[in-house]
Parts: structure tokens; C-alpha cells; sequence
């Protein structure tokens, strides 16, 4: 494994805190993760990255236990952040700078060329631009180049596509995609765009206020959470909608509920067990990796939900982006954390 952790804390203030109980990530692997803004994975990813360190835990990476300082282990991961710094310099001398801090020269301009090309920008029109004639997808990509081009056992990307064109996008899939083939590099990335992280991980987990909830895309509702005479627990979305809970631990329990245990109709369902019966509308649809069944992302009231259904459903039942839809689940689906 690269990573193994347990018990890692890290503090800001009093309002928030990052608390991961246990953390492996295996050598090769393509982690994922997702969260709402401020969940705590860019402090994650900082932390993996060996730029901050943890208030409380234990941290092995690659065998090796990490005593409190991880400079020693930085050459062997690196970061790509949302809005990446370049220097004042030409986009050669940009990729080039890492090889060149550590004193390798050698074939410098192969080398340049090759992480250039990897990410798409052939170094005949790309290498001799300055930083401020790029486009932002360009950039992203230069300094994408920059890292591949240290072949680090670990390549961490917080929110790689979030300020890029869909050409981009792509590019840089292929680029960390090729570095995982053909070098090993185990990728770990956090990002919203969930078809693009989908596409790229074999694996990905939820963060949810500084801790890890649940594997792939398991749905959070978190509460309050109200007791209603008919001795079911009721979260109330914006629209008035209601949804109905077994007891939760406490009145802010934080609910999970499998993709898998909503289901979804065109037309309201009569007569059924089910006590949430919600009315959304499909934002979008992308084919899950390893089970090859379609995860459909709903807008209920104001609520990103998703459910897991077979190809064959979303055929018969015509699931198309903007198209409207019943959600259904039973109360006793939700599982406390």
C-alpha cells in the first residue's frame, strides 16, 4: 500500500475539524474523493501531499512511518491544485523547473517534450510561450506537465477541471490515466465534477464535515431531524417536502442512503410500501465502473440525490437529463452515522 493511516486529526478552530478514523490507499489504486465545499478534502489532500501536518495520527507511506515531518517523502508525491501557480517564465522552464531544482539535466529537452506532449501541448508550438499567453485549460495542463514529468509514485489533483474547457478535461484524463499505465502513479483526486472523477478512479469515497461516510456515491442527508405522530422522523426540504427516517441517534444525525435502494418512476406510484415519495428532475446520468449500471443525479427541493438502476431501466423508463421523475425509498433505507 502507499497510504495507511489511522486516527488522523487536524484542527482549525472550534467550527470544524478533519477526523479520519482509517485511510488505505494501494499502491496503483485511483482514488476519488467528493463532498460539498468545505467537507475537508483539500486539507486531506495537503496532508497526503505532506504540505500540512496532522494535530493527531499515524501516517505510513510506502512502509515507511512518517515522524512528524514528511519532507523527506515530498519527492515522491506532488500536487496539482485548482489554480495553478506558474512562474514568470516560458512554459519550458515551467515544466522543466522540478528536474532542475534536483540538479537532473540530462536529457532535459526530451524530457520536457515528452510531459508536454503527454498532456497535449507539442513542445514546436507550446514550449517558447510565455506564462500569460496561455488559456486557463492550457495552463492547467502546463503545470500538470510540470508534475508528471518528476515521475511521483503519488499524483494528487484537487479539482483538476473545475476552471477548464471540455478539451481540456479530457487531456488531462488521458494524462494521469497514461501515468498510471505506464509508470504506476497512484492518483488521488478530489473533485464536484463526479462523470470526470467516475471516469478516471476505480474508487471513490464521500467526505462529509471532516469525515469519511461511505464508499462511491452514497447519498447524505443530514438533519434536523423532527419526531411526527406517526412515530416517523422527518427531514424538511426547501420546497416543504418531507422526508420520513427510523429514529436517528440524535435530532443533527447525519442519514446515508444507498444509490441503490431509491427507486424511480415516471409516474406517481399508488399503492406502494414506501413512506418518500419525492418528485425530482434528472441532472445528469453516467455509467458507474465497476457495475456498469447508471447512476441518475436528481434535484429533489434543493437535495442532490442519486440512485443506481440498470441500463435497461433508464431505456424503459426514457431517463434523459431535465426529464422528471419520482424518487422512492423506504424510511427504514436510511442508516445512521
Amino acid at each position: 500500500m502507499i497510504y495507511n493511516i489511522s486516527g488522523l486529526k487536524f484542527r482549525y478552530s472550534d467550527t470544524f475539524s478533519l477526523d479520519i478514523e482509517e485511510l488505505v490507499i494501494e499502491k496503483g489504486a485511483s482514488l476519488g474523493f467528493v463532498g460539498p465545499n468545505g467537507c475537508g478534502k483539500s486539507t486531506l489532500l495537503k496532508i497526503l501531499a505532506f504540505l500540512i501536518e496532522p494535530d493527531e495520527g499515524v501516517i505510513h507511506f510506502d512502509g515507511e512511518k512518517v515522524n512528524g515531518n514528511g519532507s523527506a517523502f515530498k519527492k515522491d508525491v506532488t500536487i496539482l491544485l485548482q489554480e495553478p501557480y506558474l512562474l514568470k517564465r516560458s512554459v519550458f522552464e515551467n515544466v522543466a523547473y522540478g528536474l532542475r531544482v534536483r540538479g537532473e539535466k540530462r536529457n532535459l529537452s526530451e524530457f520536457v517534450d515528452r510531459a508536454l506532449r503527454i498532456v497535449g501541448l507539442p513542445t514546436e508550438k507550446f514550449a517558447r510561450r510565455h506564462w500569460f499567453e496561455l488559456s486557463g485549460g492550457e495552463a492547467q495542463r502546463v503545470a500538470l506537465a510540470a508534475r508528471l514529468i518528476l515521475n511521483p509514485k503519488v499524483l494528487i489533483l484537487d479539482e483538476p477541471t473545475a476552471s477548464v474547457d471540455q478539451e481540456s478535461a479530457v487531456l488531462i484524463k488521458d494524462a494521469i490515466n497514461h501515468a498510471k499505465g505506464e509508470y504506476g502513479t497512484s492518483l488521488v483526486i478530489a473533485s464536484h465534477d463526479f462523470l470526470w472523477l467516475n471516469s478516471v478512479t476505480d474508487d471513490i469515497e464521500r467526505i462529509h464535515e471532516g469525515r469519511i461516510v461511505g464508499h462511491e456515491m452514497g447519498n447524505i442527508i443530514t438533519g434536523p431531524w423532527r419526531r411526527e405522530s406517526d412515530g416517523l422522523w422527518k427531514k424538511t426540504l426547501s420546497g416543504g417536502e418531507r422526508i420520513s427516517a427510523v429514529k436517528p441517534p440524535r435530532e443533527d444525525a447525519v442519514a446515508m442512503l444507498n444509490p441503490s435502494d431509491i427507486m424511480l418512476s415516471t409516474e406517481r406510484p399508488e399503492g406502494i410500501s414506501a413512506q418518500n415519495v419525492l418528485k425530482g428532475s434528472i441532472t445528469q446520468l453516467a455509467v458507474e465502473n465497476d457495475s456498469g449500471k447508471v447512476l441518475v443525479t436528481m434535484n429533489v427541493a434543493g437535495l442532490s440525490l442519486v440512485s443506481r438502476v440498470t441500463e435497461k431501466a433508464v431505456r424503459n423508463l426514457n431517463l434523459l437529463p431535465g426529464g422528471m421523475v419520482w424518487v422512492l425509498f423506504k424510511a427504514s433505507s436510511l442508516n445512521w452515522h
